[in-house]
């Protein structure tokens, strides 16, 4: 590839210049010859069919005619404004067709005993078919052949389009962007890779991906298009993981102690699924191996991350090596740190909690136990991350729901041994596998895929405010039962205030309908103080209250098995994988549990398509790949390895299969040349070069 030409300024480009080149720099981020080539259209308009009259609907995207003019007059409009009318006909019927401008021209061109191609969208007007300011192409020998193509459709914007850069105006400066590259655009992919994957050269491909001549041509453009793209995302995932596990050597968990052997022997609570002895069994693998462990431990709503993170903390204590687990909030580091501390009672091992709401005195006297190794849990929130916290001896740090922490965060966890600790991130939001592999294809990933024994899925139904009634009937009845119930109140930042009020008001209405004494309310949201939310936790937890009403702020954390209810209000301003998360606290005890989506009347149709899949299906990871597909990978991670998500042409949720081949192809490439030495490599690892220093955010090769 010809590097200094792909970092030709835009306004060199034929028919740019200084003032268009500036305009697509600010309005469509296009800075070089390069951007302009992966501007690619978003659709195309197809000019391989041409259709009869008599078929045509209005509803009709653009269609494509041949046929004659009768009755072309020029006349005006009700407000004065001149204009052509005519009729175009063919075998079938006929239509009207009108132009208000460049009247000189279509007078001129034409002519009445001649056949012409029309192509326009069709539009209903006083009941009879229309077209306004159709293109027109005099039909000759070659006609139908000459217009066998898919015609490219770009993106614009206003501004642009008032300088003539409309999508045929893109279009023409495209060409002559292609007529740059003509010849000079090498082969970037190894050669082996070509040919295993039959991909067509580069040039080849930025040619069909622009103005294919046919289907087949425009599948070939964008598969080569789409591995490329992967194949030097996943170079970047796939070296930093493997120059990680080559540089960073692990600590080896021996077996000095048996605490581990005596809690499985003693106090398992209930026995392990296969899933949870497969993951024990990579994680056993990876402690012992003397490299450093990085895991993403994945597994739905109650599959039993809890117990498989406490087991691998044991592994750590019995190799004589402390353990930490952070979480996002205070009320999942609390609930963290009960769980663990009654499963472990009675055994002698220390476990403490620490969370901003931790007095100093209490800090002191952990941060003194973590420097003389008497201390072995430490749980909590972002704390565990602050300078004062000093450990003895850090053998493995658990994040947990490790979305929520910055990379920077994490680091800091990382650095609090002289030799960086075993990694192990636990999350409950199942992640798509093209995601995992592409976002945290430097992890290895263990999934939980089985429940324990006894979960019973979580009946979910949709219905209105006209149910409302029907609803506190059933939820009376749960009550008596003496069961406990969840309400959820959307807050989101945007509209803070207007959704506090929701809550509130919502509560009023709760109050008056299930009044004291026979029910008690505890309340939670974002704005209270932590002390006060671990008492109206503690309160529903000790069954004092039967009605727990809160934000999504119970969305994790929460582990009441007597709540078999959770109701979620707006459900449709819920993302999927929330509303699956919101579920998730009910269904954890032996009684059947409830999950009621209430929304408004009118739904959107991505609104309808969250909510009938939470009805349809309890499948954490398919519900994550429905939420792919509705929000983009971007929207799912936040803001972890944005750049990674940059993508032009390829997408995570729908080319799974080019994912997979790209990155075994990116390991394959690793393994038998790291460095990139080999002579067939060079174009490779100069693109690769290319990408790192104009930005783009891959990891550099040496």
């Amino acid at each position: 590839m010809n590097f200094d030409l792909a970092s030709t300024p835009i306004e060199y480009v034929k028919g740019v210049g200084p003032k268009r080149g500036e305009l697509l720099r600010k309005e469509l981020n296009i800075h070089t010859l390069d951007d302009l080539l992966r501007h690619f259209p978003f659709r195309y308009v197809d000019r391989t069919t041409f259709h009869t009259i008599v078929k045509i609907r209005s509803t009709d995207a653009d269609v494509q005619i041949i046929g004659k003019f009768k009755n072309l007059q020029e006349s005006r409009s009700k407000s004065g404004r001149r204009m052509i009318i005519g009729t175009f006909f063919d075998d079938t019927g006929e239509v009207d067709v009108v132009w208000f401008q460049g009247l000189k021209l279509i007078k001129d061109f034409i002519k009445p005993e001649k056949k012409y191609i029309l192509f326009g969208k069709p539009n209903s007007f006083s009941r009879r078919l229309s077209f306004a300011h159709p293109e027109l192409e005099e039909y000759g020998q070659d006609a139908e052949q000459g217009r066998a193509v898919l015609q490219p459709v770009y993106s614009t914007t206003e501004k642009l389009t008032a300088t003539g850069l409309h999508s045929k105006g893109i279009g023409k400066i495209m060409q002559n962007a292609l007529d740059l590259i003509r010849n000079k655009w090498n082969e970037i992919l190894p050669p082996e890779l070509c040919k295993k994957f039959n991909l067509i050269h580069r040039e080849m491909a930025f040619q069909h991906i622009h103005f294919p001549k046919s289907e087949s041509d425009l599948e070939d453009a964008r598969f080569r298009l789409k591995f490329e793209e992967l194949f030097f995302l996943q170079i970047s995932v796939v070296w930093q993981k493997m120059l990680a596990q080559k540089n960073t050597k692990g600590l080896v968990f021996d077996q000095k102690h048996g605490f581990l052997r005596s809690f499985y022997l003693e106090k398992l609570p209930f026995k392990l699924t296969n899933a949870q002895i497969r993951v024990l069994r990579e994680i056993r693998s990876d402690v012992t191996s003397g490299y450093q462990m990085n895991r993403l431990l994945q597994g739905d709503v109650g599959s039993g991350k809890t117990l498989v993170a406490l087991l691998s903390i044991l592994m750590a204590i019995d190799a004589g090596y402390q353990a930490c687990m952070m979480a996002p909030t205070e009320i999942l580091a609390r609930q963290h740190y009960q769980t663990i501390s009654q499963m472990l009672y009675g055994m002698p091992v220390v476990v403490r909690l620490l969370t901003g709401s931790t007095k100093t005195s209490e800090r002191r006297e952990i941060h003194k136990m973590l420097e003389n190794n008497t201390l072995h849990i430490l749980i909590g929130t972002h704390a565990l991350i602050e300078d004062t916290v000093v450990f003895k001896n850090l053998g493995l740090a658990i994040i947990d729901e490790q979305h929520r922490f910055g990379v920077e965060q994490r680091a800091k966890l990382w650095k609090k041994n002289v030799r960086p600790p075993h990694i192990l991130v636990m999350t409950a939001t199942p992640i798509p596998r093209t995601l995992a592999m592409t976002v945290y294809g430097d992890l290895d990933v263990s999934v939980i895929d089985e429940l324990p024994p006894g979960r019973k899925p979580v009946a979910t139904y949709h219905i209105t405010e006209a149910h409302r009634l029907r609803l506190n009937g059933f939820l009376k009845n749960e009550i008596k039962k003496g069961r406990q119930v969840y309400i959820v109140y959307p807050l989101i930042e945007e509209s803070e205030k207007l959704d506090l009020l929701a809550l509130e008001k919502g509560i009023e209405y709760l109050q008056h309908t299930f009044p004291l004494p026979d029910y008690q309310i505890s309340v939670v949201h974002g704005r209270m103080h932590a002390e006060d939310k671990a008492f109206e936790m503690q309160r529903f937890v000790k069954g004092i209250t039967q009605i727990m009403v809160a934000t999504s702020v119970i969305e994790v954390g929460v582990d009441v098995p007597n709540a078999t209810v959770m109701v979620i209000e707006n459900a449709e301003r819920f993302g999927l994988s929330q509303l699956h998360q919101l579920r998730g606290r009910v269904g954890r005890g032996a009684e059947k549990s409830y999950c009621i989506l209430v929304t408004g009347d009118k739904l959107t149709s991505e609104g309808k398509i969250r909510i009938d899949t939470m009805c349809r299906t309890n499948n954490g990871f398919e519900i994550a790949e429905i939420d792919l597909k509705l929000r983009g990978p971007g929207d799912l991670m936040g803001t972890r390895q944005s750049g990674l998500m940059n993508l032009k042409i390829a997408n995570l949720a729908t080319d799974q299969l080019v994912v997979q081949q790209s990155r075994e192809a990116a390991i394959h490439l690793y393994e038998n040349d790291p460095e990139l030495v080999k002579p067939e490599h060079q174009q490779t690892k100069l693109y690769y070069q290319y990408l790192y220093a104009s930005g783009s955010n891959y990891a550099k090769i040496s």
